[in-house]
């Protein structure tokens, strides 16, 4: 009898532990972000998504998604993968990758990386944010499952190390290289002119072709055609008053102006298909969700036990 008891309640903790592991595999899935077309996001609508590969000599992708949004769903959307450590799950984010570049290879590489323990804080992807007008990064507080964009924000993955104030390791780019400046959606298809052209009548003159502009300059008219003297004359020396000026020394020229400093190139990612996921390891949760429900069952066990021994 005592066996059949047992026996229904490790039945009953079994089934609750895998509609944990159901729940947090569908929470964990990638959702809930649209991608768009850069021209979509605006100043104050949709959130731009930029991940920094320069750290394996990459550029920097930046693209748009809807919101509401996580950062989470807004990384693995549109082309974009993540894939978490076999010791934190998917939520912590140890490789980024995207479908159009490299064929969606993930970085850090398994050899650099295997993302089986948390990587340290000397070489991880760092999640830093940007809201709408805002000139510095914040160093983000919450993870990605987390932490939801503002929109007209944007969210910035870099690699490397910082702490946690975020006063070490800032990004090399700035918000505002990144951020949308429309205030309207832009990239759509341009309105059709119905409007008929009316051709113009062979005699009027249209000027030059537009290939062929007119040389610059002041406008002159042309001197009178020469009529030939009938008698020499002496040479006449040229007026001053059209002499050309000298061109000024190069010592007393302004300067040139100082080419700008390189700076980190930025890629639009436009939506391309989804790349492989890898969320990470369940085993994490599969493990803590059976220690709770197991030492749960064995205290209703235990008391029940106590009050029929009374």
């Amino acid at each position: 009898m005592r066996s059949n008891r047992i026996a229904r309640a490790l039945a009953r903790t079994a089934a609750a532990l895998a509609l944990t592991v159901a729940a947090f595999a569908a929470g964990a899935a990638p959702a809930g972000a649209s991608p768009q077309p850069m021209g979509q996001c605006t100043t104050s609508s949709g959130v731009v998504l930029a991940v920094d590969f320069s750290h394996w000599g990459g550029p920097v992708y930046r693209s748009c998604g809807t919101t509401p949004t996580t950062g989470y769903e807004l990384l693995n959307q549109g082309g974009w993968a993540t894939t978490g450590t076999g010791h934190d799950g998917p939520a912590f984010i140890c490789r980024i990758g995207y479908s159009g570049h490299q064929g969606g290879r993930q970085y850090p590489t398994p050899q650099q990386d295997d993302c089986v323990l948390t990587p340290p804080a000397s070489a991880y992807w760092s999640y830093w944010h940007a809201d709408p007008g805002q000139s510095t990064w914040q160093y983000s507080q919450l993870g990605a499952m987390l932490y939801k964009p503002k929109p007209g924000s944007v969210d910035l993955w870099i690699f490397g190390g910082t702490n946690i104030e975020g006063t070490e390791g800032k990004p090399a780019v700035t918000p505002d290289q990144l951020r949308a400046h429309n205030t309207d959606p832009t990239g759509g298809p341009a309105p059709q002119d119905t409007r008929t052209a009316k051709p113009l009548p062979p005699t009027v003159n249209t000027g030059p072709r537009p290939e062929n502009p007119p040389p610059a300059g002041p406008a002159t008219t042309p001197p009178p055609s020469p009529t030939p003297p009938e008698s020499p004359s002496p040479s006449v020396s040229p007026s001053p008053s059209v002499t050309a000026t000298p061109s000024p020394p190069p010592s007393t020229r302004a300067p040139a102006a100082a080419a700008p400093a390189p700076g980190p190139q930025v890629v639009e990612a436009a939506p391309a298909a989804d790349a492989e996921h890898d969320a990470g390891s369940y085993l994490p949760a599969v493990a803590t969700g059976a220690l709770v429900l197991l030492i749960g069952a064995a205290a209703v066990y235990a008391a029940k036990r106590r009050r029929r021994s009374e």
